[in-house]
């Protein structure tokens, strides 16, 4: 807890310090507990991964929500369009398509929504080239139900590169691709009001650009062992771990944990991050490394001497912290030594669906 705590404090200090806002992203956690740790050090908004998240967090009366992605398909807008009827919900597009589907329903229920346009600051996956944001802004310009705010940009190809210095260059073309489409706009007429962007390792540099109004970074509230690869933060940072159980020593220098691959993840990075070493980091054994997982249980490798046992318990920092902490339904929180609460888990997927 005191780590989860120093990390999302450290990162509110960050964009007050700079004059950002603090959209973090949800996915990370999915749980309303850290949520009301976040928006107790400022967090008035929060940027969702999935409706569910969306939809959970406004239960809980938090009212400023942004999509990550676009959403498309009616069943899917009307649940949104349900969602901005209760609280400020702002969309996010990188071309018509969706937004044409979401101006039907919009005309239908005569309500106005913001959207904000993607930019492809390097990762190509979501968003426009900055050459190619007037066009878009234009075509979208058109839909009346649908009102410009901003733009956005997620620099995830960060988790790629393989030192300190590659995400130095990382957050230069997070924000020159914000600065390029800004000014684009701007000198069009357009009101760009919000220029976000979000990515745990290039935060502190988006933080002190003039052009970026707000930070949306998901990752700080654990840290995980791809952060540490990447010099982010030292392992002692990461506030989120997995316990397991040494259950068996069938060879010398080889144990078995009963925490698997639906525990841990087989994540070595989303975005092809060489770095990591095995699928975690053991904590307080240097000599131990998880060598390989199976569904429910995994092998440890010991390099030299080590005073593992059957029966010890040891904690494992996952390589991607925000899977592992969505294998779970609840997370426990302890503060030197003692279990201070129980943290549910309650955003997830179907978590609060009814059938």
């Amino acid at each position: 807890m005191d780590k989860l705590e120093l990390n999302i404090r450290e990162m509110a200090e960050l964009c007050k310090t700079n004059g950002k806002k603090l959209c973090p992203m949800v996915k990370t956690h999915k749980s309303t507990g850290i949520a009301a740790l976040q928006a107790a050090h400022g967090s008035d908004s929060f940027l969702v991964g999935t409706l569910d998240e969306a939809e959970r967090l406004q239960q809980q009366d938090y009212q400023e929500l942004v999509l990550a992605y676009p959403v498309a398909a009616a069943e899917n807008i009307a649940r949104v369009i349900n969602l901005a009827k209760r609280a400020h919900v702002i969309l996010s597009f990188d071309g018509v398509e969706a937004a044409a589907q979401f101006e039907a329903m919009l005309l239908q229920e005569q309500i106005t929504m913001e959207y904000l346009i993607i930019i492809d600051c390097g990762l190509h996956r979501f968003g426009v080239q900055p050459d190619s944001v007037l066009t878009l802004a234009q075509e979208l310009s058109k839909f009346s139900r649908l009102k410009f705010k901003g733009i956005a940009t997620h620099p995830g190809h960060v988790y790629g590169k393989n030192t300190s210095a590659d995400v130095v260059a990382v957050a230069k073309e997070e924000i020159a691709a914000l600065e390029k489409a800004a000014d684009l706009l701007s000198n069009e007429g357009f009101a760009v009001e919000i220029v976000a962007t979000g990515s745990t390792p290039t935060g502190p540099f988006a933080a002190c650009s003039k052009t970026v109004t707000t930070l949306r970074p998901g990752n700080y509230t654990f840290y995980d062992a791809i952060q540490v690869a990447l010099g982010v933060v030292p392992p002692e940072r990461c506030s989120l771990t997995v316990l397991a159980t040494v259950i068996a020593n069938p060879g010398k220098n080889l144990f078995i944990i009963d925490a698997g691959s639906k525990c841990l993840g087989l994540d070595k990075g989303a975005h092809s991050v060489s770095l990591v070493n095995g699928y975690g980091i053991v904590k307080d054994h240097p000599e131990l490394m998880v060598e390989s997982l199976s569904e429910e249980v995994g092998k440890i490798r010991a390099n030299g001497n080590t005073g593992l046992k059957v029966g010890d318990k040891i904690e494992i920092i996952p390589n991607h912290a925000c899977a592992a902490a969505n294998m779970t339904s609840f997370l426990t929180g302890h503060r030197n030594g003692i279990v201070e609460k129980t943290i549910a888990v309650d955003a997830r997927g179907g978590a609060n669906r009814r059938f």
